[in-house]
């Protein structure tokens, strides 16, 4: 019993006098931007989008917004949001140096899955109308964050209808 207790508190010393080491910490280098096929559509996580805060308030206020609603389970543009894409596409014509990201979001019902495809579903019909007017699509790229980053926290319809949209994000 007594080599027992020697053999442990030998571990014990070799273990603590491992911990004055000073190690330098792991150097974490971010993984490189990578782009997926021609759709121009990406896994949020594998792209570096660098957002631009100060032409992001241009397009809101040149534009009226850089937000287009749906309804539940839809991915079809109203009037309105036709109207506010419009808008942004004549900003986008004017300032011919910016990319955007347009991103989709969904409510929080619905599985992780289905609100990904419904985000990306909602992403592509706002790049579709920003492609019929004239906006190269070589400037756009689609995200979809599914139900993972609402504006909205609560849950009724209220808050489900802020969340339910696509953004246009002026980026590098």
């Amino acid at each position: 019993m007594n080599k027992l207790i020697l053999v442990g508190m030998t571990a014990a010393a070799l273990s603590l006098g491992a911990c004055g080491k000073k190690v330098p910490p792991p150097v974490e280098t971010p993984p490189p931007a990578q782009t997926t096929d021609n759709s121009n559509s990406t896994d949020p996580n594998s792209l570096e989008v660098v957002e631009l805060p100060a032409l992001q308030a241009d397009l809101v206020a040149k534009a009226g917004s850089d937000t287009v609603y749906f309804g539940t389970d839809q991915y079809s543009l109203d009037e309105a949001s036709k109207a506010t894409l419009a808008a942004q596409a004549r900003w986008m014509a004017a300032n011919p140096n910016v990319r955007a990201s347009i991103e989709g979001h969904c409510d929080e019902r619905g599985t992780r899955e289905y609100n990904q495809a419904l985000g990306e579903r909602r992403a592509n019909a706002a790049k579709d109308f920003l492609l019929s007017q004239g906006v190269p699509m070589s400037r756009l790229v689609v995200t979809s964050w599914g139900k993972e980053r609402p504006v909205a926290t609560g849950s009724n319809e209220e808050a489900w209808a802020q969340n339910r949209r696509a953004v246009t994000v002026i980026i590098r």
